[in-house]
């Protein structure tokens, strides 16, 4: 007798496929890739055959517009703020700009984006890890064009966000929800998840006005892009744009403008600095 446990001896007796079920047998493939991530949110282009999310990011209006309004990118340095999965990267980049940063805070997220950078090429960008307000701390470089689509309003502290983008962009995409109460009257069942605190914060001597709001609970599916901390706070309409003008965007075309949307008011726009100040 050697005096194995039942318990070795149980688990020696794991066959290998048990054992080794982190790899991939099937035959090299790009569906396997995205296969091996869970929680997509967003479709590939249909020629490509892949099954992910639903949503085709690959082609949003949103973006084409702010392209076409902008202007041409190509040659140009971009900032993209919450990549999600790569596909509005997948837009900038179709446009030849000289270098596309896009910052991810969330692991799953950048690690699907690596995964649609390999099967679309995009050979322009570079994807990285971590959180957008050190990188914009650190960064001395202002960026041509900056995009920030569905990050403003998961933002634990929007405002200083905004100060900060300010300072590296010399133009700057934004799609957002915000707190119109206009458009929410009391009942309407969009201020669930807010607590019914409002705070004032200064921002570099601006007064503006925190929303705040949960998830409640939305971060435990492995599909959840929101923000990087439960407690976050939407801003009023009317100080989003008081501050973009504050910190030198003396040009701004919204667009898309949505007060009836099911998940808050929302809009699009577009800020431009004028070309003496950038």
């Amino acid at each position: 007798m050697l005096g194995f446990s039942k318990r070795s001896q149980k688990k020696a007796s794991k066959s290998p496929l048990e054992i080794f079920d982190q790899y991939e047998q099937g035959k090299p493939a790009h569906q396997n890739a995205v296969d091996a991530l869970q929680g997509w949110n967003c479709a590939f282009p249909p020629e490509l055959g892949l099954n992910a999310g639903k949503l085709p990011l690959y082609a949003d209006d949103r973006i084409d517009w702010a392209l076409r309004t902008f202007g041409s990118i190509e040659g140009k340095t971009v900032l993209e703020v919450g990549p999600l999965e790569g596909m509005h990267t997948y837009m900038l980049h179709s446009q030849r700009p000289e270098r596309i940063d896009a910052i991810e805070a969330n692991r799953l997220c950048f690690l699907r984006c690596l995964v649609t950078k390999q099967i679309l090429n995009i050979d322009t960008a570079s994807f990285m890890l971590g959180d957008i307000q050190a990188w914009l701390t650190e960064r001395e470089e202002a960026y041509d064009f900056a995009l920030a689509s569905g990050v403003l309003y998961h933002m634990a502290d929007p405002g200083e966000f905004l100060r900060m983008l300010a300072k590296r962009s010399n133009a700057v995409f934004i799609w957002t929800h915000f707190v119109l109460e206009d458009a929410m009257p009391e009942g309407d069942v969009r201020w669930l998840p807010f607590s019914g605190k409002v705070e004032t914060k200064l921002i570099d001597g601006i007064a503006v006005r925190y929303y705040e709001r949960s998830y409640h609970h939305a971060n435990a599916n492995a599909s959840f892009c929101g923000g990087m901390k439960d407690r976050h706070f939407w801003m009023h309409r009317d100080d989003i744009l008081m501050m973009l003008r504050a910190f030198g965007f003396s040009d701004i075309t919204i667009r898309d403008e949505d007060l009836s949307h099911p998940g808050g008011p929302s809009f699009s726009l577009l800020a431009r600095k004028a070309p003496s100040d950038t």
